[in-house]
C-alpha cells in the first residue's frame, strides 16, 4: 500500500529525497552562520540590548546551541529507528520552528540561550537523520555526489546568514538581530512540507517487516516494475543482510563496543575520529567568528570585516560545490588527505603573516583564510556527514549516525566555546594549534579510513572482513569487479563466498574482490 502523496519515480523521486535532506542541511548552515554577524560588537543593537556580553558570554550564547544539537542527536539514538526517517525529520523541523519563535522574541539572555538550545535540539535530530535517509535511498553509482550536495547547501545556508546579517547591520533597531534569528523558521517549515509527501527508506521498511511497501518504494526509486528481478534482488539483498545482522537477537548497546566479525568498535572509532577531524580542522572557528577574527586579529574595520566574512563564505560555497563532481571519481580518502594537507599549509601561513602585526600581513592572512575555506569545502565539509552512514550496518546505522552527530556537535561546542577565549589570550597563536592538528589528521585518514565509493551498502561489510584495525583500508578500490556476463547479484554472492575463504587469499585477494 502506498502511504505517501507523491507519485514521483526514478530520478525525480531520488531528487525529491535529496532536496529534503539538503533542506535540513541548508537550515543547519544558516544556524551555524547566523550569530557571526550579530555578536562581537558592543555598540550594535544586539550588544546594547543584552548589555554588551563579554567573550565568555558570547561563547555561551553561540556554543550552547551545539549542546542542544547533542541532545537532539541523543534523541535520535533512542527513538530514530523506532519512528523512522521521515517522522524524525518532521519532528526536528517543527522543534526548530518553536526555537526560532523563542529567539526572535527574546527579551533576556536566558531566553536567548533557551531558544538556541531548543533550535539546536531540532537541528541535532535533522543532522542525525538526513544523511541516513539519503544514504539509504540514493543509488550507489552516484551516492557520493548526492550526499556531497548536503555540504554544498550547508554553506549556502551560511552564506545566506552572513549576508542577511550584513544587510540588517545597518538597522539601528532590534530588527538587526530579531529578523535573522527568526528567519530560520521559514527553512524549517519548508523542510516539514517537503518531507510530508515522501516515502520512507526501503531499508527501514524492510527492517520493520513492511516488505510490500519496501518493494514499492524500491521500484519507485529505480523506476522499475514491481516484479522486476532487480527490485526482487535488492529486497532480498537487504533482507539477507538484516537476517545476518539479527541472528543474535535484538540490538544491545554493548554491540557497539564489540570487535568480532562485524567490527562495530572499529567502525565507531572511525566515526568519532572523523567528526573530530572535521571540527578540529578549524573551520567552525572561521564560520562562527570570521568577522570578529578579521576585526580583532587582522586589524580591519567592522564594516570591512562583515563584508569579508560574507565573501569568505561565498568562497566556501564554491569549494563545497567542487566535490559534487569529484567525490564519485576520486573517492573519500583521496579528497580528505589532499584537503588536510592544504588546510595545514593555510593555517601555517596565517600564523606567520598574523604574527607580523602589519596591515599588509593582515591582508595576506585574510587571503589564506579565503583559501582555507575553498579547500575545506572539497573534503572535510561533506565526507564526515555521510561517511558514518556508509560504513555502518543497517542494524546500527541509525544509532551510529546519531552518535556521529552527537560527537560532531560536542566537538563544535568545544571549538566555538574556546575560540573567543583563545583569541582573547593568545591571539594569532590559535592558528598554530589548528595547524598541528591538521598535520596529525593526514596519517589518521591514510591508515584507518577505507574507501566506499561505488560500493552498495550491503557490500561495504566486505571492507571490514579482513579484520584488524587497518584491514580492507589500503586494498579497497571503491567498487566491485563484475565479470562479463555476470549479473551484479551473482557477483555479490560470489564475493560473500570469497569472504569466507579470505584468510587463505591474502591482501591481494581482497583487492580483487572489493
Amino acid at each position: 500500500m502506498v502511504l505517501w502523496k507523491h507519485n514521483f519515480r526514478g530520478k525525480t523521486l531520488v531528487f525529491a529525497v535529496t532536496a529534503a535532506a539538503c533542506q535540513a542541511f541548508l537550515l543547519l548552515g544558516f544556524d551555524q552562520g547566523v550569530m557571526a554577524g550579530i555578536i562581537g560588537v558592543s555598540d550594535n543593537p544586539f550588544g546594547r540590548f543584552f548589555n554588551s556580553p563579554n567573550p565568555d558570554m558570547q561563547g555561551n550564547i553561540t556554543a550552547l546551541y551545539d549542546i542542544g544539537c547533542v541532545v537532539g542527536s541523543i534523541a535520535c539514538y533512542f527513538f530514530g529507528e523506532r519512528f523512522g526517517r521521515r517522522t524524525m525529520l518532521m519532528a526536528g523541523g517543527s522543534i526548530m520552528v518553536v526555537g526560532a519563535i523563542i529567539l526572535g522574541s527574546s527579551y533576556s539572555v536566558a531566553q536567548l540561550i533557551a531558544g538556541r538550545i531548543i533550535t539546536g535540539i531540532g537541528n541535532g535530530m535533522n543532522s542525525s537523520t538526513a544523511p541516513v535517509y539519503l544514504t539509504e535511498c540514493a543509488p550507489a553509482s552516484y551516492r557520493g555526489a548526492l550526499l556531497t550536495l548536503q555540504g554544498t547547501v550547508t554553506i549556502l545556508g551560511v552564506v545566506i546568514a552572513y549576508w542577511m546579517d550584513y544587510g540588517t547591520s545597518y538597522s539601528s533597531s532590534n530588527f538587526q538581530w530579531r529578523f535573522p534569528l527568526s528567519f530560520q523558521a521559514i527553512f524549517a517549515i519548508l523542510l516539514v512540507l517537503q518531507v510530508v509527501g515522501l516515502p520512507e527508506s526501503p531499508r527501514w521498511l524492510v527492517a520493520h517487516d513492511r516488505y510490500e511497501e519496501a518493494r514499492t518504494v524500491t521500484a519507485a526509486l529505480e523506476d522499475l516494475p514491481l516484479d522486476d528481478t532487480t527490485v526482487n534482488a535488492t529486497i532480498l539483498d537487504i533482507r539477507s543482510g538484516l537476517e545476518e545482522e539479527h541472528k543474535d537477537g535484538p540490538f544491545r548497546f554493548k554491540e557497539l563496543f564489540q570487535w568480532g566479525e562485524v567490527q562495530n568498535l572499529r567502525r565507531l572509532l572511525i566515526i568519532i575520529s572523523i567528526q573530530m577531524g572535521q571540527q578540529f580542522s578549524g573551520s567552525n572557528m572561521i564560520n562562527y567568528y570570521a568577522p570578529v577574527i578579521f576585526q580583532d586579529s587582522m586589524g580591519l574595520t567592522r564594516n570591512l570585516s562583515l563584508i569579508l566574512g560574507g565573501a569568505a563564505q561565498c568562497t566556501y560555497l564554491v569549494g563545497s560545490a567542487i566535490p559534487v563532481l569529484l567525490m564519485d571519481r576520486f573517492g573519500r580518502r583521496t579528497l580528505l588527505i589532499l584537503c588536510t594537507a592544504g588546510l595545514c599549509l593555510c593555517f601555517v601561513m596565517v600564523s606567520i603573516l598574523s604574527s607580523l602585526g602589519t596591515t599588509s600581513g593582515g591582508y595576506g592572512a585574510t587571503a589564506f583564510i579565503f583559501l582555507f575555506q575553498l579547500i575545506y569545502g572539497v573534503g572535510w565539509l561533506p565526507v564526515p556527514w555521510f561517511y558514518p552512514s556508509e560504513i555502518s550496518t543497517t542494524r546500527t546505522r541509525t544509532k551510529m549516525q546519531a552518535i556521529a552527530s552527537g560527537w560532531n556537535w560536542m566537538f563544535v561546542f568545544v571549538v566555538v566555546k574556546i575560540t573567543p577565549i583563545s583569541f582573547d589570550n593568545i591571539g594569532w597563536k590559535t592558528f598554530v594549534i589548528f595547524s598541528v592538528l591538521n598535520a596529525a589528521f593526514i596519517p589518521m585518514v591514510y591508515c584507518f579510513y577505507p574507501e566506499t565509493k561505488g560500493i552498495t551498502l550491503e557490500d561495504i561489510p566486505l571492507l571490514f572482513a579482513k579484520g584488524g584495525i587497518t584491514g580492507g583500508v589500503l586494498t579497497s578500490k571503491g567498487g566491485r569487479t563484475v565479470m562479463p556476463g555476470q549479473h551484479a547479484e551473482e557477483a555479490h554472492v560470489d564475493e560473500k563466498i570469497a569472504v569466507r575463504n579470505l584468510e587463505g587469499e591474502g591482501e591481494d585477494g581482497m583487492a580483487r574482490k572489493v
